[in-house]
Protein backbone atom coordinates (compact mmCIF):
# COMPACT_ATOMS: atom_id res chain seq x y z
CA UNK A 1 0.00 0.00 0.00
CA UNK A 2 1.45 3.46 -0.89
CA UNK A 3 2.38 5.68 2.01
CA UNK A 4 -0.49 8.10 1.32
CA UNK A 5 -3.04 5.29 1.25
CA UNK A 6 -1.59 3.81 4.45
CA UNK A 7 -1.87 7.20 6.14
CA UNK A 8 -5.49 7.52 5.05
CA UNK A 9 -6.29 4.05 6.39
CA UNK A 10 -4.64 4.86 9.71
CA UNK A 11 -6.65 8.08 9.95
CA UNK A 12 -9.84 5.99 9.81
CA UNK A 13 -8.69 3.42 12.35
CA UNK A 14 -9.40 5.17 15.69
CA UNK A 15 -13.12 5.80 15.06
CA UNK A 16 -15.25 2.81 16.10
CA UNK A 17 -18.34 3.37 13.99
CA UNK A 18 -21.84 2.50 15.28
CA UNK A 19 -24.03 -0.10 13.54
CA UNK A 20 -21.38 -0.44 10.83
CA UNK A 21 -19.15 -3.23 9.52
CA UNK A 22 -16.04 -1.25 10.45
CA UNK A 23 -13.44 -3.30 8.57
CA UNK A 24 -15.52 -3.38 5.41
CA UNK A 25 -16.27 0.34 5.55
CA UNK A 26 -12.67 1.39 6.17
CA UNK A 27 -11.50 -0.53 3.10
CA UNK A 28 -13.83 1.58 0.94
CA UNK A 29 -15.13 4.55 2.98
CA UNK A 30 -18.10 6.66 1.98
CA UNK A 31 -17.70 10.18 3.33
CA UNK A 32 -19.93 13.25 3.22
CA UNK A 33 -18.34 16.68 3.58
CA UNK A 34 -21.29 19.04 3.13
CA UNK A 35 -25.09 19.13 2.99
CA UNK A 36 -27.60 21.61 1.63
CA UNK A 37 -31.32 21.24 1.02
CA UNK A 38 -32.01 17.73 -0.25
CA UNK A 39 -28.42 16.86 -1.09
CA UNK A 40 -25.19 15.70 0.49
CA UNK A 41 -21.80 16.38 -1.07
CA UNK A 42 -19.26 13.54 -0.96
CA UNK A 43 -15.53 13.93 -0.43
CA UNK A 44 -15.03 13.41 -4.18
CA UNK A 45 -17.48 16.20 -5.03
CA UNK A 46 -20.57 14.21 -6.02
CA UNK A 47 -24.12 15.28 -5.13
CA UNK A 48 -26.20 12.59 -3.39
CA UNK A 49 -29.96 12.95 -2.93
CA UNK A 50 -30.85 12.25 0.69
CA UNK A 51 -33.59 9.66 0.48
CA UNK A 52 -33.67 8.91 4.22
CA UNK A 53 -33.50 12.39 5.83
CA UNK A 54 -30.05 11.66 7.21
CA UNK A 55 -31.34 8.99 9.59
CA UNK A 56 -35.09 9.71 9.60
CA UNK A 57 -34.33 13.08 11.19
CA UNK A 58 -33.65 16.01 8.79
CA UNK A 59 -37.31 16.70 8.04
CA UNK A 60 -36.83 20.34 7.04
CA UNK A 61 -33.86 19.68 4.74
CA UNK A 62 -30.17 20.27 5.35
CA UNK A 63 -28.37 23.49 6.17
CA UNK A 64 -31.36 25.58 7.21
CA UNK A 65 -29.92 29.04 7.84
CA UNK A 66 -32.52 29.89 10.48
CA UNK A 67 -31.42 26.95 12.60
CA UNK A 68 -27.72 27.67 12.08
CA UNK A 69 -28.18 31.30 13.10
CA UNK A 70 -30.27 30.38 16.15
CA UNK A 71 -27.55 28.01 17.37
CA UNK A 72 -24.82 30.56 16.69
CA UNK A 73 -26.68 33.33 18.52
CA UNK A 74 -27.42 31.13 21.53
CA UNK A 75 -23.80 29.93 21.73
CA UNK A 76 -22.63 33.54 21.77
CA UNK A 77 -25.13 34.53 24.44
CA UNK A 78 -24.94 31.48 26.77
CA UNK A 79 -23.36 28.17 25.87
CA UNK A 80 -24.67 26.04 28.74
CA UNK A 81 -26.92 26.13 31.77
CA UNK A 82 -27.53 23.31 34.22
CA UNK A 83 -30.99 21.79 34.30
CA UNK A 84 -30.68 20.76 37.97
CA UNK A 85 -32.27 23.37 40.25
CA UNK A 86 -31.70 26.02 37.53
CA UNK A 87 -32.83 26.59 33.97
CA UNK A 88 -33.13 29.15 31.18
CA UNK A 89 -36.11 30.72 29.37
CA UNK A 90 -35.78 28.77 26.11
CA UNK A 91 -36.40 25.46 27.92
CA UNK A 92 -39.81 26.64 29.13
CA UNK A 93 -40.64 28.23 25.78
CA UNK A 94 -39.84 25.03 23.93
CA UNK A 95 -41.87 22.86 26.31
CA UNK A 96 -44.85 25.19 25.88
CA UNK A 97 -44.49 25.20 22.09
CA UNK A 98 -44.42 21.40 22.02
CA UNK A 99 -47.40 21.12 24.35
CA UNK A 100 -49.35 23.39 22.01
CA UNK A 101 -48.88 21.14 18.97
CA UNK A 102 -49.01 17.72 20.62
CA UNK A 103 -52.40 15.94 20.64
CA UNK A 104 -54.73 15.78 23.64
CA UNK A 105 -53.35 16.56 27.08
CA UNK A 106 -49.78 15.50 26.35
CA UNK A 107 -48.70 18.82 27.79
CA UNK A 108 -45.83 18.08 30.18
CA UNK A 109 -42.38 17.66 28.61
CA UNK A 110 -39.18 16.12 30.00
CA UNK A 111 -36.03 16.77 27.93
CA UNK A 112 -33.21 14.34 27.19
CA UNK A 113 -30.62 13.99 24.43
CA UNK A 114 -31.43 10.99 22.23
CA UNK A 115 -34.24 8.63 21.42
CA UNK A 116 -32.55 5.99 23.58
CA UNK A 117 -32.56 8.33 26.58
CA UNK A 118 -36.16 9.33 25.93
CA UNK A 119 -37.26 5.71 26.00
CA UNK A 120 -35.42 4.92 29.23
CA UNK A 121 -36.90 8.09 30.72
CA UNK A 122 -40.44 7.07 29.74
CA UNK A 123 -39.98 3.62 31.28
CA UNK A 124 -38.76 5.16 34.53
CA UNK A 125 -41.65 7.62 34.60
CA UNK A 126 -44.06 4.70 34.20
CA UNK A 127 -42.53 2.88 37.17
CA UNK A 128 -42.54 6.02 39.32
CA UNK A 129 -46.15 6.79 38.36
CA UNK A 130 -47.46 3.44 39.54
CA UNK A 131 -45.35 3.52 42.71
CA UNK A 132 -46.70 6.90 43.88
CA UNK A 133 -50.23 5.63 43.23
CA UNK A 134 -49.67 2.68 45.55
CA UNK A 135 -49.17 0.08 42.81
CA UNK A 136 -45.45 -0.58 43.22
CA UNK A 137 -45.94 -4.13 41.97
CA UNK A 138 -46.40 -2.82 38.43
CA UNK A 139 -42.83 -3.30 37.26
CA UNK A 140 -43.20 -5.29 34.04
CA UNK A 141 -43.07 -3.86 30.53
CA UNK A 142 -44.46 -5.15 27.26
CA UNK A 143 -42.70 -4.35 24.01
CA UNK A 144 -43.14 -5.87 20.58
CA UNK A 145 -41.18 -8.18 18.32
CA UNK A 146 -39.21 -6.28 15.67
CA UNK A 147 -39.55 -3.12 17.76
CA UNK A 148 -36.67 -0.65 18.01
CA UNK A 149 -36.45 1.63 21.02
CA UNK A 150 -32.84 2.73 20.96
CA UNK A 151 -29.77 1.19 22.52
CA UNK A 152 -30.06 1.83 26.26
CA UNK A 153 -30.49 -1.26 28.38
CA UNK A 154 -34.16 -0.45 28.90
CA UNK A 155 -34.81 0.28 25.24
CA UNK A 156 -33.02 -2.84 24.06
CA UNK A 157 -34.93 -4.95 26.59
CA UNK A 158 -38.35 -3.76 25.40
CA UNK A 159 -37.17 -3.77 21.80
CA UNK A 160 -37.50 -6.86 19.69
CA UNK A 161 -34.59 -6.99 17.25
CA UNK A 162 -32.45 -10.04 18.01
CA UNK A 163 -29.13 -8.67 16.77
CA UNK A 164 -29.47 -5.67 19.10
CA UNK A 165 -29.86 -7.99 22.08
CA UNK A 166 -27.83 -11.16 21.71
CA UNK A 167 -24.35 -9.77 22.48
CA UNK A 168 -25.33 -8.23 25.79
CA UNK A 169 -26.75 -10.95 28.02
CA UNK A 170 -29.26 -10.09 30.72
CA UNK A 171 -30.87 -6.70 30.51
CA UNK A 172 -33.92 -5.17 32.16
CA UNK A 173 -35.93 -8.01 33.65
CA UNK A 174 -39.67 -8.55 33.59
CA UNK A 175 -40.23 -7.80 29.91
CA UNK A 176 -42.60 -9.58 27.54
CA UNK A 177 -43.27 -8.97 23.87
CA UNK A 178 -46.30 -8.76 21.63
CA UNK A 179 -46.02 -10.42 18.21
CA UNK A 180 -45.05 -8.09 15.40
CA UNK A 181 -47.78 -6.99 13.01
CA UNK A 182 -46.36 -8.11 9.67
CA UNK A 183 -47.56 -11.09 7.66
CA UNK A 184 -46.64 -10.82 4.00
CA UNK A 185 -49.17 -13.45 2.95
CA UNK A 186 -52.01 -11.32 4.37
CA UNK A 187 -50.84 -7.79 3.54
CA UNK A 188 -48.46 -7.91 0.58
CA UNK A 189 -48.37 -4.67 -1.45
CA UNK A 190 -50.78 -2.92 0.91
CA UNK A 191 -51.17 0.78 0.35
CA UNK A 192 -51.12 2.61 3.67
CA UNK A 193 -52.58 0.68 6.60
CA UNK A 194 -53.21 -3.02 5.91
CA UNK A 195 -56.75 -4.30 6.36
CA UNK A 196 -55.59 -7.46 8.15
CA UNK A 197 -54.05 -7.64 11.61
CA UNK A 198 -56.09 -5.64 14.15
CA UNK A 199 -56.64 -8.83 16.17
CA UNK A 200 -52.92 -9.04 16.94
CA UNK A 201 -53.44 -6.36 19.59
CA UNK A 202 -55.56 -8.86 21.52
CA UNK A 203 -52.36 -10.79 22.26
CA UNK A 204 -51.90 -8.25 25.03
CA UNK A 205 -54.81 -9.92 26.85
CA UNK A 206 -52.88 -13.20 26.79
CA UNK A 207 -49.83 -11.49 28.29
CA UNK A 208 -52.01 -9.86 30.95
CA UNK A 209 -53.49 -13.24 31.82
CA UNK A 210 -50.01 -14.75 32.05
CA UNK A 211 -48.48 -12.12 34.35
CA UNK A 212 -51.60 -10.42 35.84
CA UNK A 213 -52.36 -6.79 35.12
CA UNK A 214 -51.25 -5.76 38.60
CA UNK A 215 -47.64 -6.46 37.58
CA UNK A 216 -47.57 -4.55 34.26
CA UNK A 217 -46.51 -0.91 34.18
CA UNK A 218 -46.60 -0.02 30.49
CA UNK A 219 -46.77 -1.15 26.90
CA UNK A 220 -44.38 0.54 24.47
CA UNK A 221 -44.69 0.36 20.68
CA UNK A 222 -43.71 2.35 17.64
CA UNK A 223 -46.98 3.35 15.95
CA UNK A 224 -45.15 2.55 12.72
CA UNK A 225 -42.09 0.37 13.22
CA UNK A 226 -39.38 2.17 11.26
CA UNK A 227 -35.93 0.72 11.83
CA UNK A 228 -37.11 -2.85 11.31
CA UNK A 229 -38.33 -2.03 7.81
CA UNK A 230 -41.46 0.18 7.88
CA UNK A 231 -44.19 -1.97 9.39
CA UNK A 232 -47.39 0.05 9.08
CA UNK A 233 -50.02 -0.66 11.76
CA UNK A 234 -53.07 -2.60 10.59
CA UNK A 235 -56.37 -0.72 10.64
CA UNK A 236 -57.81 -0.83 14.15
CA UNK A 237 -54.69 -2.30 15.75
CA UNK A 238 -53.58 0.72 17.79
CA UNK A 239 -57.17 1.42 18.83
CA UNK A 240 -57.50 -2.09 20.24
CA UNK A 241 -54.16 -1.82 21.99
CA UNK A 242 -55.33 1.39 23.65
CA UNK A 243 -58.57 -0.29 24.75
CA UNK A 244 -56.77 -3.23 26.36
CA UNK A 245 -54.42 -0.88 28.22
CA UNK A 246 -57.37 1.14 29.48
CA UNK A 247 -59.16 -1.98 30.64
CA UNK A 248 -56.24 -3.02 32.83
CA UNK A 249 -54.78 0.30 34.00
CA UNK A 250 -51.63 -0.09 31.89
CA UNK A 251 -49.85 2.96 30.49
CA UNK A 252 -49.41 3.12 26.71
CA UNK A 253 -46.20 4.66 25.35
CA UNK A 254 -45.78 5.58 21.68
CA UNK A 255 -42.19 5.77 20.48
CA UNK A 256 -42.47 8.55 17.90
CA UNK A 257 -38.76 9.19 17.52
CA UNK A 258 -39.18 8.44 13.79
CA UNK A 259 -42.87 9.17 13.21
CA UNK A 260 -43.03 12.57 14.93
CA UNK A 261 -43.03 15.97 13.21
CA UNK A 262 -44.90 15.33 9.98
CA UNK A 263 -43.37 12.08 8.80
CA UNK A 264 -46.56 10.00 8.57
CA UNK A 265 -48.88 12.64 7.13
CA UNK A 266 -49.78 14.46 10.35
CA UNK A 267 -47.83 16.22 13.09
CA UNK A 268 -47.60 12.99 15.06
CA UNK A 269 -48.62 9.40 14.51
CA UNK A 270 -50.99 9.68 17.47
CA UNK A 271 -52.93 12.20 15.38
CA UNK A 272 -52.60 10.29 12.13
CA UNK A 273 -54.01 7.12 13.67
CA UNK A 274 -56.40 8.78 16.13
CA UNK A 275 -55.05 7.11 19.28
CA UNK A 276 -53.86 9.08 22.31
CA UNK A 277 -51.09 7.38 24.32
CA UNK A 278 -50.08 8.28 27.86
CA UNK A 279 -46.55 9.23 26.79
CA UNK A 280 -44.78 9.97 23.52
CA UNK A 281 -41.03 9.81 23.03
CA UNK A 282 -39.59 12.32 20.56
CA UNK A 283 -36.13 13.03 19.11
CA UNK A 284 -34.56 13.21 15.62
CA UNK A 285 -36.66 15.84 13.76
CA UNK A 286 -37.25 17.78 16.99
CA UNK A 287 -34.16 19.85 16.14
CA UNK A 288 -33.95 18.83 12.48
CA UNK A 289 -30.97 16.80 13.80
CA UNK A 290 -28.83 19.96 14.07
CA UNK A 291 -28.18 19.39 17.79
CA UNK A 292 -28.90 16.14 19.68
CA UNK A 293 -32.10 16.42 21.71
CA UNK A 294 -35.06 14.30 22.74
CA UNK A 295 -38.16 14.64 24.84
CA UNK A 296 -40.86 12.67 26.60
CA UNK A 297 -44.32 14.20 26.38
CA UNK A 298 -46.53 13.09 29.26
CA UNK A 299 -50.26 13.41 29.84
CA UNK A 300 -51.27 15.80 32.58
CA UNK A 301 -52.64 13.09 34.85
CA UNK A 302 -49.38 11.14 34.81
CA UNK A 303 -47.40 14.26 35.67
CA UNK A 304 -49.83 15.38 38.36
CA UNK A 305 -49.67 11.98 40.07
CA UNK A 306 -45.98 12.57 40.71
CA UNK A 307 -46.43 16.12 41.99
CA UNK A 308 -47.06 14.90 45.54
CA UNK A 309 -45.33 15.22 48.91
CA UNK A 310 -43.59 18.29 50.35
CA UNK A 311 -43.22 21.14 47.89
CA UNK A 312 -39.43 21.17 48.34
CA UNK A 313 -39.03 17.47 47.57
CA UNK A 314 -37.66 16.26 44.24
CA UNK A 315 -40.48 14.38 42.54
CA UNK A 316 -38.44 12.34 40.03
CA UNK A 317 -34.82 11.41 40.68
CA UNK A 318 -33.84 11.39 37.04
CA UNK A 319 -32.25 13.70 34.49
CA UNK A 320 -29.22 14.43 32.34
CA UNK A 321 -26.39 16.96 32.39
CA UNK A 322 -27.52 18.13 28.97
CA UNK A 323 -31.30 18.11 29.53
CA UNK A 324 -32.76 21.16 27.74
CA UNK A 325 -29.30 22.23 26.57
CA UNK A 326 -29.51 25.88 25.45
CA UNK A 327 -28.14 25.18 21.96
CA UNK A 328 -30.55 22.29 21.48
CA UNK A 329 -33.47 24.44 22.61
CA UNK A 330 -32.45 27.17 20.17
CA UNK A 331 -32.27 24.63 17.34
CA UNK A 332 -35.64 23.12 18.27
CA UNK A 333 -37.41 26.47 18.48
CA UNK A 334 -36.04 27.48 15.08
CA UNK A 335 -37.08 24.10 13.66
CA UNK A 336 -40.64 24.47 14.97
CA UNK A 337 -40.75 27.92 13.38
CA UNK A 338 -39.84 26.40 10.01
CA UNK A 339 -42.43 23.62 10.33
CA UNK A 340 -45.13 26.20 11.08
CA UNK A 341 -44.09 28.89 8.60
CA UNK A 342 -43.56 26.51 5.68
CA UNK A 343 -46.53 24.28 6.54
CA UNK A 344 -44.33 21.20 6.24
CA UNK A 345 -46.69 18.81 7.99
CA UNK A 346 -49.52 19.68 5.62
CA UNK A 347 -47.10 19.70 2.71
CA UNK A 348 -46.03 16.14 3.48
CA UNK A 349 -49.64 15.04 3.75
CA UNK A 350 -50.39 16.64 0.39
CA UNK A 351 -47.52 14.79 -1.27
CA UNK A 352 -48.38 11.43 0.30
CA UNK A 353 -50.52 10.12 -2.58
CA UNK A 354 -47.89 10.96 -5.17
CA UNK A 355 -45.30 9.26 -2.96
CA UNK A 356 -47.52 6.18 -2.52
CA UNK A 357 -47.93 5.82 -6.27
CA UNK A 358 -44.17 6.16 -6.77
CA UNK A 359 -43.44 3.47 -4.18
CA UNK A 360 -45.91 1.01 -5.64
CA UNK A 361 -44.74 1.64 -9.20
CA UNK A 362 -41.83 -0.66 -8.26
CA UNK A 363 -44.20 -3.63 -8.13
CA UNK A 364 -42.82 -6.16 -10.60
CA UNK A 365 -39.27 -4.77 -10.45
CA UNK A 366 -36.51 -7.38 -10.05
CA UNK A 367 -36.32 -9.05 -6.63
CA UNK A 368 -39.17 -6.96 -5.11
CA UNK A 369 -41.45 -9.08 -2.90
CA UNK A 370 -43.31 -6.33 -1.05
CA UNK A 371 -43.82 -2.57 -0.94
CA UNK A 372 -45.14 -0.55 2.01
CA UNK A 373 -45.92 3.12 2.60
CA UNK A 374 -47.44 5.63 4.97
CA UNK A 375 -47.07 9.42 4.78
CA UNK A 376 -43.61 10.13 3.36
CA UNK A 377 -42.18 6.75 4.33
CA UNK A 378 -41.67 3.79 2.05
CA UNK A 379 -40.12 0.34 2.15
CA UNK A 380 -38.97 -1.93 -0.65
CA UNK A 381 -38.55 -5.51 0.54
CA UNK A 382 -36.34 -7.78 -1.56
CA UNK A 383 -36.08 -11.52 -1.92
CA UNK A 384 -32.90 -12.48 -0.04
CA UNK A 385 -30.12 -14.35 -1.75
CA UNK A 386 -29.88 -17.97 -0.70
CA UNK A 387 -27.57 -18.24 2.29
CA UNK A 388 -26.77 -14.52 2.28
CA UNK A 389 -29.51 -12.52 4.01
CA UNK A 390 -29.11 -8.79 3.58
CA UNK A 391 -26.47 -9.04 0.85
CA UNK A 392 -28.76 -8.14 -2.06
CA UNK A 393 -30.21 -5.07 -0.32
CA UNK A 394 -26.70 -3.95 0.68
CA UNK A 395 -25.58 -4.18 -2.93
CA UNK A 396 -28.62 -2.13 -4.02
CA UNK A 397 -27.77 0.43 -1.34
CA UNK A 398 -24.22 0.72 -2.75
CA UNK A 399 -25.48 0.93 -6.33
CA UNK A 400 -27.87 3.73 -5.36
CA UNK A 401 -25.07 5.58 -3.59
CA UNK A 402 -22.81 5.30 -6.64
CA UNK A 403 -25.63 6.81 -8.70
CA UNK A 404 -26.39 9.69 -6.36
CA UNK A 405 -29.09 8.42 -3.99
CA UNK A 406 -28.87 7.61 -0.27
CA UNK A 407 -31.29 4.95 0.99
CA UNK A 408 -31.35 3.00 4.25
CA UNK A 409 -30.72 -0.73 4.21
CA UNK A 410 -31.99 -2.93 7.02
CA UNK A 411 -31.74 -6.64 6.31
CA UNK A 412 -33.24 -7.15 2.87
CA UNK A 413 -35.41 -4.06 3.16
CA UNK A 414 -34.65 -0.62 1.73
CA UNK A 415 -36.27 2.20 3.69
CA UNK A 416 -37.06 5.59 2.18
CA UNK A 417 -38.00 8.77 4.06
CA UNK A 418 -36.84 11.98 2.33
CA UNK A 419 -36.99 15.47 3.84
CA UNK A 420 -40.51 16.85 3.87
CA UNK A 421 -39.27 19.60 1.54
CA UNK A 422 -38.85 17.19 -1.37
CA UNK A 423 -40.41 18.08 -4.74
CA UNK A 424 -42.13 15.68 -7.12
CA UNK A 425 -39.18 15.88 -9.50
CA UNK A 426 -36.87 14.56 -6.77
CA UNK A 427 -39.37 11.84 -5.88
CA UNK A 428 -39.25 10.76 -9.52
CA UNK A 429 -35.46 10.82 -9.49
CA UNK A 430 -35.35 8.72 -6.31
CA UNK A 431 -37.44 5.93 -7.76
CA UNK A 432 -35.85 6.03 -11.19
CA UNK A 433 -32.44 5.58 -9.54
CA UNK A 434 -33.73 2.80 -7.32
CA UNK A 435 -35.40 1.00 -10.23
CA UNK A 436 -32.13 1.07 -12.20
CA UNK A 437 -30.22 -0.22 -9.18
CA UNK A 438 -32.64 -3.14 -8.79
CA UNK A 439 -32.06 -4.09 -12.43
CA UNK A 440 -28.29 -3.78 -12.06
CA UNK A 441 -27.97 -5.97 -8.97
CA UNK A 442 -28.41 -9.71 -9.27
Amino acid sequence: MPDSAQTAANDLAPYWMPFTANRQFKRAPRLFVAAEGLYYTTDDGRQVLDGISGMWCVNAGHGRREIVEAIRAQAGRMDYATAFQMSHPAAFELAARLAAILPGDLDRVFFANSGSEAVDTALKIALAYHRVRGEAGRVRFVGRERGYHGVGFGGVAVGGIANNRKQFGNMLGGVDHLPHTYDRSKMVFSRGQPDWGAHLADELERIVALHDASTIAAVIVEPMAGSTGVLVPPKGYLERLRAVCDRHGILLIFDEVITGFGRVGAGFAAERFGVLPDMITLAKALTNAAVPMSAVAVRTGVYDALMQGPEGAIELFHGYTYSAHPLACAAALATLDIYRRDGLFARAAGLAQYWEDAVHALKGAPHVVDLRNIGLVGAVELEPRAGAPGARAYDVFLECFRNGLLVRQTGDILALAPPLTIEKTEVDRMFETLAKALKAVG
